[in-house]
């Protein structure tokens, strides 16, 4: 299943397709089909466009059974206690997904600032598992349904500032954000016909930005 996905830059493009698709850089396969022109005070220029293709999994049992290993030895090495939960689900796209959720006293070690601990805790379980597998497939890790309060959180903030972008007709910059909590802005406020999201900066960086859409 291909997808093809255009913005200014390929970068961007890219960013675009994983926000979209909800899943890492190293769950697709990248294609550049146009690298896209600047041209010259804006007269000329053409968008980047990129052809995006969900890696081929592995058995889902094989994967649930593994990482789930990973997991458990991960938490014996860092000297936590919790017992683990999995359900398999569908992400975007039809894309299937694993979430292993951690239940116990005293996680919030496991969760860091704004996530950031629990954004390296999957990135590395996944990392092994499809070391182990060689492919790859999509892993959640998630800590006492931390994910799913954050998402409601977002979403009844990103409205907040929708409501306070169309009244004042002016933009406003959220700081920066995981690819995660970046894409359930831009999901919350799809359907909103007075603003529009977009995504910038790179890295750690990468904001998301509500506009007043212009008629």
């Amino acid at each position: 299943m291909e997808m093809e996905f255009r913005a200014k830059t390929v970068e961007e493009a890219i960013q675009r397709a994983l926000e979209q698709l909800g899943v890492s850089r190293e769950e697709v396969d990248v294609t550049v089909v146009e690298e896209g022109k600047t041209g010259i005070l804006g007269l000329g220029s053409e968008p980047a466009m990129v052809r995006v293709t969900p890696l081929t999994s592995v058995p889902q049992g094989d994967v649930t059974e593994r990482a789930k290993a990973v997991l458990e030895k991960l938490l014996v090495l860092m000297g936590v206690e919790g017992s683990i939960t999995s359900q398999v689900e569908k992400v975007t796209e039809g894309v299937p997904s694993v979430t292993f959720n951690i239940h116990g006293d005293d996680l919030g070690i496991l969760i860091g600032r704004r996530g950031q601990t629990l954004s390296s805790l999957q990135y590395l379980v996944r990392l092994m598992v499809n070391l182990q597998t060689k492919s790859r497939s999509p892993i959640i890790v998630d800590i006492e349904d931390y994910k799913q309060r954050r998402y409601r959180v977002l979403e009844d903030f990103a409205r907040q500032i929708a409501e306070q972008v169309k009244v004042q007709d002016r933009s406003f910059t959220f700081e920066p954000m995981s690819s995660f909590e970046r894409r359930i802005i831009h999901i919350t406020l799809a359907d909103y016909s007075e603003v529009t999201t977009k995504s910038v900066g790179s890295g750690k960086e990468r904001q998301v930005i509500v506009l007043p859409k212009k008629v």
